[in-house]
């Protein structure tokens, strides 16, 4: 069966042939004319030879394409027939008729090529004749694009592009045509170029030979509009398909013959093979089946009707089947059906640009996997080896198939097109140049091919940069994506040209200038944005040269300048703003992507690391394998059809990682200035540093060369003493340094040693002088002295003598010829010279030099090649010229800087500098961001502002930046408009307005997020918060906290509204209400519903905000951040201006959540609150509402508190704060703390073991409970001259456990803050004044002092100062107390004594005392307070007005702020004061307060009846433990003065109680606890005290009136008391009698009865007191104690001064019990009485009492002065030098018999005065009162 492809070959025949027989010059009919026309002639041979064959292949290609070349070539014919040659051509072309793998296929497309450049025709009119031109552009784009154009030569290809280019610039042409061209000429450099990485870079001296036959000349181009006339005229010659004269026309110059395509080149056998293996040989090897390449083309072509992809498949599929198209040579197809059935899909499709780079990298993949030698050649360098070779031989030389020379012609002439400084180039060309090299940039891979590189290096670049400056947008435009496409590929190789570009990016983006357009600007921040996306960009600018000493910090500068950019100077954003803003948040971007992917793949860290470094070139550059030379693609760009080609993906299996890795490895060389090719951050600030001190060095120089020099000497950097190697080096590699400056220093005659150094600096071996001149003089600027000049000449010629072998005779010659060297430039070049001159001649010149050589002439030829160098180019003098020729030496320096290590650019992973470049660019970038947050109001840019923030955030949290973090919550805190809004508005003003609703959410998210690193910032926030609280905005939970008195255990901190205005009285408000206008009537009713909208809006917001996590996540906060939070909150204390105690309180209540719910460390923080609370506690002169909340404050978290071991004792050393407080202030909250107290104890009575902290409790009880004065110790004193002590810490309070205390507390006080405080705080009231003038004192230094010597004994300590223990009384200085704290305080004190867990050693005196204090308080139902009660409670409802709207009015000499007058709203009454229960006081009270003594009653007896039992049990116990420490005696002695005597004494004080039932029931107690069983080991001593310290005290307390109103019940009392009085007496006679003091208890017991007769008014005592009297003289009687043997009388003398003292008052008696006779007494009886009685003054106080009552009884009236205390106080500061008891006789003339003063709050003023030691004492301490008390 005929091949299909032969018919269509000779369809082909027919119409051409048809088309020349219709044209009129061949229009005759016979056979003789055909064969005449050599045209007709072949195509009638043609036919004959296809009429013969049955396959197309077994001709060669050249048979069936020379008739259609030929009337392509032939210049006798017209357009029309040319053209359907010419598209016959394009269908054998396309059809693949012509196989690629013919031996003589080469040979047959260099024809083709020939013919269709150099085609010719007749032309008829202008439209048909561009038809034509649009063919053969169709021709030689097949030609280029199917796979046989891989045979065409280099010169052929430069030929058709030279063809294309032509018809492109001839502007005589239509635009149709032209710009058709222009798309075959991208789609050819679209080929070319993705060809690259087959072809190999040559030797040098094949390059050029090649290279000058390849000059593609854009000058040739603008001459070629003679081409078409030309081509009329028909030639003589109408044969010209052999020519030998290849040159038609004298415009296509460029063209080359076919005759000496590659004269002179040697034939290099293996050709251009690009796969760097053998080529294949094999025939056999079905991969290397030449069919595949065609099929796979016909296949993957993109032009056909979009054959779906999958066909690829069958290309593949097609390599291995048998039934494959055309096989090779010599082997016949099986069955020529099958065949063309194998063609029938492939014909309709023509070749398209695409196929060509696919299916090589097809290839290219497929050489990676097969490991058989035949290899896919598809660019058919030689396929079938040497035989091929021979059979493209002709004329002697062979075809070698296309590769780099052609492309690098190509690239060179692009690039000339776009020299803007070339008057040939038309903007079109320039433009059209630009398009070609952006697609051969984005195609290939230049890097590799050095000799692209120099070109693009060179003139490229340079082009480019010269392009920015013109004012064509569209080149402009090109240009700078160009420069990308530039940048991201070869930045390596290009470090100083990228300098130039981004500094002139950088002067365009700041220009001026006012005609630059704006589109100009934004061009080249949009060429900024994208450069800053490539990964790893900005990090290898700051690497290259931030961090470089002698380039620009271009990323410092840049930076800056996008900052500086992104703010609008007229308010108005436009886009630049926001592309600045864009760039400056890429680097943000990606930093911030590091950062998240280094969290996430903390553990795959190592690998990432790796796999960064394995595609450290990014994504975009494809590093040669070096092992292998070939260049595999890592993508492949769209195609130009818009379809996405196909990937062929890298086998995984390949070693292509690994082998980049290995070129890593090899290709990151080091720059000098860094340790290593990754140097550490330090490394980098230090190289910093220096480069900053260089760069000032350097201007010190340019001003004054020395100081320079010395500048650098200080600083280090150049060696002292001066190194002059080391200098001239400098001088050398500082391109910053003024030249004119190098060249007068080096010059200096002091530098003649330095000169030598700078002079061997160069390396002038080898080089002719005038070049080595050239290069030395371009260092410095020549001076213009004739001296100076001479030295700097002979310096340098004797190095280059020296260096070069001595070429001269003598080093003088070599002198002169370099001088001769510098007038011949001068000659040359200088205008002012030339102006005067003709130009030096090469004659006048050698003349000149005459026998200059040591008298001989010097070489001729040299002399010749100088004079033309400096002829052709000038030696510059740097910083002379101007305009183009500096712009020519800048550019050389440039070029011959990158040459040297300087040009060293740095390839990073992406990611590895971001904490550097962080540091940078935080603050420009926060700035930028917060404006155009501020200014923009599009929803899109303020969420972009946003993502930034929180960007910045995280890598600040990520790096631990914690000022950036600050810096950043700042800002946002400044557009929450939350502190700068006023309170009214604010829920208004927020509520409406988004952009501050997102930053508010933005603030909160962040600090819960990052919250670790905030520091300064919590401020801010803290702020905010208290603005949201002033507005009501805050949720609910946040403003209610715990309370101990209100009933559902909490409060609001918010005053609320109450509706009645209760300023103002009805009838104002009503006149007020009817001159109001019906709008302001309407406003005043209430919001309007935008307003109540926006304050929903408000609350929503700060709901979803969250504050309240703020507090509870605290607890994960680091401890840096946990105190700056809290230093924030304490900041916050009343003052005049900022804050009111609202404010305050709300934040107290904050810190003390914080607190607790850091209850884990607290004691690392508690210094801080302690010392906060003592400030708030501490000083303030009145109560109010935040005392209150700081009170309850600090006894929610001792509460709290208690349960942890570590920091329990300085909590409780804490509540001492209490006690500090000015007692009115206390009182005013004693409500809080007793109920505080209460549950204190009641939770954590267990954990408190310190008798220390009983005390500190116990003292608390009291102070609240019953009004006493705090002990002195704790109190203030602002008179201390030491006024810097600040707030002292717990451990200075006075504490025997003072050195445990301070060495378990590891951390020191904070108490920096507070004292600040103290010394800023706006001073409130006079005492305030004192306090801030005195600098405060938590505790006097002087109270330490004191305190120091009892702390010896700490037993001692606790036992009050002073007690008169011959009083029932404590002597205590009761105030005020409030009867529910009193109540509450004794429920509390019951609980304690009841449990028995809870009484312990520590604390059991402690009750006792609490218990008697009570007692005290309790009597007569506590009636003293009421009297001043109005005036003096606390009304916590006044204090809390809400501020009206016109801000706060103060109220005069700032006395207490919040006054009556501003009763607007109120928040419920609470009421300290007993003040409902104060008119007639109702019953209830009653009962209450019998309550209150009841219990009190009760307890004083469980305590005493259990007392014996407890002793003896802690005897017991620590007698098992052997404790050391106090030892606890259980004997009678210790419970006696401890326990017994005390309770007792209480319990006698009850008797003394106004109201009946409590007098009776106390007695009866009384009774039965002095008969108690217990009480019978007591020894005489103690029986004595017994009646000295509670029956005789109760019996004169009863002589009182104590219940006016209850006479009878009185008469009861006194009676039952001395009843027990006696029946006590009696019981315990026998040991009384032992007692030496016996006689002057008897008369004591007398004078009472004496006292009892007169002082009742009915007969009730008269009778009973007799009674009792006989009853005990008879028992003593009885008893023989008034006997004695001794006397004369037989009776003793006690019996005679019994009767003389019963006389007094019962005259009869003696009458009536003893009938004798009475024997009066002698005057020695009485006085030695006396005397015994005063033998024993110290012991006794009983002297002055019987003494006076004998002499001169005192009348009950007349109230004793207290007179010996008061008028000798000085005794009194020193009592520790003699016993307090001396005191007390002195000090009580009436401890028996005289009623005291009645005074209505003091119980026993005397008594008090003589024995309380707070009014008396200037500096109180506590006593040591001698043990040995008992009389």
């Amino acid at each position: 069966m005929v091949d299909k492809n032969i018919y269509i070959v000779q369809g082909e025949i027919s119409t051409v042939v048809g088309a020349i027989k219709r044209n009129s010059r061949w229009n005759t009919h016979t056979p003789l004319d055909e064969e005449q026309d050599p045209l007709l002639n072949s195509f009638g041979h043609l036919k004959e030879i296809l009429n013969n064959i049955k396959e197309l292949s077994d001709v060669e290609p050249n048979v069936f394409l020379r008739p259609f070349l030929e009337v392509v070539r032939s210049e006798d014919t017209t357009g029309p027939i040319t053209g359907i040659a010419l598209t016959s051509v394009n269908k054998f072309l396309s059809y693949g008729l012509i196989d690629a793998n013919h031996e003589a296929a080469a040979e047959a497309i260099e024809n083709m090529a020939d013919a269709v450049t150099h085609a010719r025709f007749v032309g008829t009119d202008p439209a048909s004749d561009e038809v034509v031109l649009m063919k053969i552009l169709q021709v030689l784009r097949t030609l280029l694009l199917t796979p046989v154009g891989a045979h065409l030569t280099n010169e052929s290809v430069c030929e058709i592009m030279q063809s294309c280019f032509r018809i492109c610039f001839e502007m005589r042409l239509s635009e149709l045509l032209r710009k058709s061209a222009e798309h075959t000429l991208v789609d050819m450099v679209q080929l070319l170029f993705s060809r690259l990485p087959q072809f190999k870079e040559e030797a040098k001296s094949y390059v050029a030979a090649n290279m000058k036959k390849l000059k593609m000349r854009a000058g040739g181009i603008t001459e070629s509009s003679k081409w078409k006339k030309q081509k009329r005229s028909p030639r003589q010659s109408r044969h010209m398909v052999r020519s030998p004269s290849g040159q038609m026309d004298s415009t296509q110059s460029s063209t080359l013959s076919n005759n000496n395509i590659l004269g002179g080149v040697p034939f290099i056998e293996q050709g251009l093979s690009t796969s760097g293996l053998p080529a294949s040989d094999s025939a056999g090897s079905s991969v290397s089946s030449p069919t595949t390449t065609d099929s796979g083309l016909g296949t993957c072509s993109k032009a056909a009707s979009r054959e779906d992809l999958s066909d690829l498949e069958q290309c593949y599929s097609s390599a291995t089947t048998p039934g494959t198209a055309a096989t090779l040579p010599g082997t016949e197809t099986g069955s020529p059906d099958s065949q063309s059935e194998g063609r029938q899909v492939e014909t309709p499709q023509s070749a398209s640009v695409e196929s060509i780079p696919e299916v090589l990298e097809d290839r290219d993949a497929n050489t990676e996997q097969s490991d058989s030698p035949s290899i896919h050649d598809i660019d058919y360098v030689n396929p079938r080896g040497v035989r091929f070779t021979q059979s493209t031989q002709r004329d002697g030389a062979s075809l070698i198939p296309y590769g780099l020379p052609c492309l690098r012609e190509l690239f060179r002439f692009l690039i000339s097109l776009t020299n803007p400084h070339d008057r040939h180039n038309t903007d079109a060309m320039m433009h059209m140049g630009l398009q070609l090299l952006t697609v051969a940039l984005e195609s290939a891979h230049i890097t590799n091919y050095q000799s692209l590189l120099g070109l693009v290096k060179d003139e490229l670049c340079r082009h480019l940069f010269q392009l920015l400056s013109v004012d064509r947008m569209n080149l402009y435009a090109s240009s700078i994506r160009v420069c990308f496409l530039l940048f991201e590929s070869m930045r390596v190789h290009l470090k100083f040209q990228l300098e130039m570009y981004l500094k002139k990016l950088m002067d365009i983006i700041t220009s001026e200038n006012m005609k630059m357009p704006y589109e100009m600007k934004e061009m080249a921040l949009e060429a900024l944005v994208q450069l800053w996306r490539i990964p790893s960009f900005v990090t290898e600018l700051y690497i290259n040269f931030d961090c470089d000493y002698y380039f620009s910090n271009l990323f410092e500068d840049l930076t800056k300048l996008l900052s500086k950019n992104a703010f609008p100077v007229s308010g108005q954003l436009y886009t630049t703003h926001l592309l600045s803003l864009e760039a400056l948040l890429t680097v943000i971007d990606s930093t911030e992507a590091h950062c998240q992917a280094k969290v996430l793949n903390s553990t795959a860290q190592q690998d990432q690391s790796d796999t960064l470094l394995a595609e450290g070139e990014g994504s975009t550059q494809n590093p040669t394998d070096t092992t292998t030379g070939k260049h595999t693609p890592s993508h492949i760009k769209l195609g130009l059809y818009g379809y996405l080609p196909v990937r062929i993906s890298c086998p995984p299996t390949s070693g292509h990682l690994m082998a980049e890795k290995m070129i890593l490895g090899r290709a990151l060389k080091k720059p000098q200035r860094f340790s290593s090719c990754l140097p550490d951050s330090q490394e980098l600030m230090d190289i910093r540093t220096k480069k900053k001190l260089l760069i000032t060095g350097t201007e010190q120089f340019n001003q004054k060369p020395k100081k320079g020099i010395q500048f650098l000497q200080e600083k280090g950097l150049l060696s002292n003493p001066i190194d002059n190697n080391q200098v001239a080096q400098w001088l050398r590699e500082n391109p910053r340094l003024d030249k004119k400056m190098i060249g007068e220093y080096i010059s200096d005659r002091k530098n003649m040693e330095l000169l030598d150094s700078f002079v061997n600096t160069f390396t002038f071996q080898g080089l002719r002088i005038d070049e080595a001149l050239r290069l030395y003089l371009e260092a410095f600027r020549l001076p213009g002295e004739a001296p100076v000049i001479q030295r700097l000449l002979e310096t340098f010629t004797d190095n280059w003598h020296k260096v070069n072998g001595s070429p001269f005779m003598t080093n003088d010659a070599g002198f002169a010829l370099a001088y001769a060297v510098i007038m011949l430039n001068t000659d040359q070049h200088n205008h002012n010279v030339r102006k005067q001159n003709i130009p030096m001649t090469i004659e006048q010149f050698k003349k000149n030099l005459k026998g200059v050589n040591g008298n001989k002439d010097f070489d001729q030829d040299m002399l010749e090649d100088i004079y033309n160098a400096i002829k052709n180019e000038e030696i510059v003098m740097p910083d002379e010229q101007t305009g183009l020729v500096k712009d020519n030496y800048v550019w050389s320096v440039l070029l011959h800087r990158g040459a040297t290590p300087e040009g060293l650019f740095l390839h990073l992973p992406a990611g590895s500098y971001d904490h550097d470049l962080f540091t940078m660019t935080w603050g420009p970038t926060i700035a930028a961001l917060s404006y155009v947050f501020d200014k923009s109001l599009d929803d899109n840019i303020i969420q972009k502002a946003i993502t930034g923030f929180r960007k910045c955030a995280m890598i600040a949290a990520h790096y631990g930046f914690s000022d950036v973090f600050d810096n950043l919550i700042i800002s946002l805190c400044k557009f929450t408009t939350l502190s700068s809004e006023s309170v009214e508005n604010l829920p208004t003003v927020f509520g409406s307005n988004n952009k501050a609703q997102t930053a508010a959410k933005t603030v909160f998210d962040l600090a819960h997020r990052h919250g670790n690193i905030l520091r300064e910032g919590w401020k801010n926030i803290m702020d905010s918060m208290l603005q949201l609280f002033r507005a009501e905005l805050l949720p609910k939970a946040m403003v209610e906290v715990e309370d101990f008195v209100e009933p559902n255990g909490k409060i609001s901190l918010q005053r609320e509204e109450t509706p009645s205005n209760r300023g103002e009285s009805a009838v104002l408000s009503f006149v007020n209400w009817l001159t109001l206008s019906g709008a302001e009537q309407s406003g005043l009713r209430g919001p309007s519903t935008e307003n109540q909208e926006a304050k929903q809006a408000a609350i929503l917001c700060i709901k979803q905000c969250d504050p309240e996590k703020l507090i509870t996540e605290s607890k994960f906060l680091q401890l840096e951040s946990l105190q700056e939070l809290m230093k924030a909150l304490i900041s916050v204390t009343p003052d005049e201006e900022t804050y009111d105690e609202e404010d305050a309180a709300f934040c107290l209540e904050m810190l003390l959540r914080i607190i607790l719910e850091n209850r884990d460390r607290v004691s690392c923080v508690w210094q801080t609150v302690r010392d906060h609370l003592c400030h708030l506690c501490v000083h303030p002169n009145e109560s109010c509402f935040l005392v209150e909340r700081a009170v309850v404050g600090l006894l929610r978290l001792a509460i709290r508190l208690l349960r942890r071991e570590d920091v329990s004792s300085q909590v409780l050393l804490s509540l001492r704060l209490l006690l500090m407080m000015k007692p009115p202030v206390l009182a005013r909250v004693s409500r809080e703390v007793a109920y505080g107290l209460h549950e204190l104890l009641k939770t954590n009575a267990a954990n408190i073991h310190c008798t220390n902290d009983w005390f500190t409790l116990f003292s608390l009880l009291e102070c609240i409970g019953a009004g006493v004065k705090p002990p002195a110790s704790f109190q203030l004193t602002s008179s201390t001259p030491d006024s810097d002590t600040g707030a002292q810490s717990d451990s200075e309070l006075p504490s025997p456990h003072l050195s445990e205390v301070s060495s378990e507390r590891g951390y020191t006080s904070d108490s920096g803050v507070y004292t600040e405080h103290s010394k800023t705080r706006i001073p409130r009231s006079a005492t305030d004044v004192d306090v801030a003038s005195s600098g405060w004192l938590v505790v006097g230094k002087d109270d330490l002092e004191t305190s120091k010597t009892p702390l010896v004994n700490s037993k001692a300590q606790l036992n009050h100062p002073l007690v008169n223990q011959y009083s029932l009384t404590l002597g205590q200085d009761l105030g005020q107390h409030d009867t529910k704290s009193l109540i509450k305080c004794v429920e509390t004190l019951s609980f304690i004594v009841r449990d028995a867990a809870h009484v312990t050693p520590d604390n059991f005196e402690l009750c006792v005392r609490a218990i008697r204090v009570f007692v005290e308080a309790s009597l007569n139902g506590g009636y003293r307070n009421h009297d001043k009660k109005k005036s003096h409670k606390y009304d916590s409802s006044k204090s809390r007005m809400r501020k009206k709207a016109g801000g706060r009015d103060k109220e005069g000499g700032g006395g207490p702020r919040r006054g009556g007058g501003r009763a607007s709203s109120q928040r419920p009454s609470r009421s300290h004061s007993d003040e409902e229960e104060d008119e007639g006081v109702p019953a209830s009270y009653h009962t209450v307060s019998l309550q209150v003594s009841q219990d009190l009653l009760d307890l004083m007896h469980t305590l005493h009846t259990r007392a014996a039992s407890i002793y003896s049990s802690w005897a017991e116990e620590q007698r098992h433990r052997e404790a050391a420490g106090r030892k606890i005696e259980a004997d009678s002695q210790t419970l006696w003065t401890s326990c017994w005597c005390p309770l007792l004494q209480g319990i006698a004080w009850l008797c003394c109680d106004a109201r009946r039932q409590v007098r009776m029931q106390a007695l009866t107690y009384l009774q039965r606890a002095l008969l108690v069983h217990d009480l019978q080991t007591l020894d005489a001593t103690e029986w004595e005290s017994c009646f000295n310290k509670v029956l005789f005290p109760l019996l004169t307390k009863l002589l009182d009136n104590i219940s006016p109103a209850d006479v009878g019940g009185m008469e009861e009392t006194r009676m039952r008391a001395c009843t027990l009085l006696s029946k006590v007496f009696l019981q315990h006679l026998s040991p009384l009698l032992s007692l030496p003091t016996f006689a002057a208890l008897w008369l004591t017991i007398l004078d009472f009865m004496d006292k009892y007769m007169h002082a009742g008014s009915s007969d009730l005592l008269l009778e009973a007191i007799p009674e009792s009297l006989k009853n005990m003289l008879l028992v003593m009687d009885t008893a023989g104690i008034f006997h004695s043997a001794d006397s004369r009388t037989g009776y003793s003398d006690l019996w005679e001064i019994t009767w003389e003292r019963i006389v007094c008052f019962l005259p009869h008696l003696r009458e009536e019990l003893f009938k004798q006779t009475v024997i009066p007494g002698t005057q020695p009886g009485a006085f030695s009485f006396t005397t015994s009685v005063c033998s024993r003054q110290h012991h006794t106080s009983l002297l002055c009492l019987v003494g006076s009552d004998r002499s001169s009884p005192v009348p009950p009236s007349i109230p004793p002065l207290p007179v010996p205390l008061t008028t000798s106080p000085t005794q009194a500061p020193s009592p520790l030098s003699q016993s307090p008891l001396i005191l007390q006789p002195l000090a009580s003339p009436l401890q028996v018999g005289v009623p005291p003063m009645s005074l209505p709050i003091i119980l026993n003023p005397a008594l008090i005065e003589a024995t309380s030691p707070v009014p008396l004492l200037p500096t109180p301490s506590p006593l040591v009162p001698t043990e040995d008390v008992n009389l």
